[in-house]
């Protein structure tokens, strides 16, 4: 009954996910004002999930172990193409960065929310036994 829980491994790869993608909204706002800087942003978790990259096979984190996927890093940064450039052709806008950063934090506190639930029906089926 307990040997498959996805549940827990997508709301942990949702986490994560949220997790790389503030990396690189910092590194934006950081570069706010780096000329030539072109802001980079991740593609949406949905999109991830529709990939072959969105199954949640074990990893191998070393040479050693047995029948895992390779530890590479899934999600790749692209450059994001909206809006105007300054006249330094940096492509940052802060509020832009803002408003990702808010999106991504709600997209942290859902997996969250789903990893806390899934505990509690688990626990609540367990203690019916």
């Amino acid at each position: 009954m307990f040997e498959n829980l996805d549940i827990f491994r997508m709301s942990s790869a949702m986490a994560h996910h949220a997790g790389a993608r503030q990396a690189l909204i910092a590194q934006n706002m950081a570069n706010a004002d780096t000329p030539g800087y072109a802001a980079r942003d991740l593609e949406p978790f949905k999109a991830y999930l529709e990939t072959d990259k969105g199954d949640f096979r074990p990893r191998a984190t070393r040479a050693a172990h047995l029948h895992g996927a390779s530890a590479d890093q899934p999600y790749e940064p692209t450059v994001r193409q909206e809006g105007e450039t300054d006249p330094n052709s940096n492509s940052v806008s802060i509020e832009t960065e803002m408003v990702k950063a808010v999106e991504v934090k709600r997209q942290h506190n859902r997996a969250l929310a789903i990893y806390k639930h899934s505990l509690t029906v688990l626990r609540g089926a367990v203690s019916t036994r």
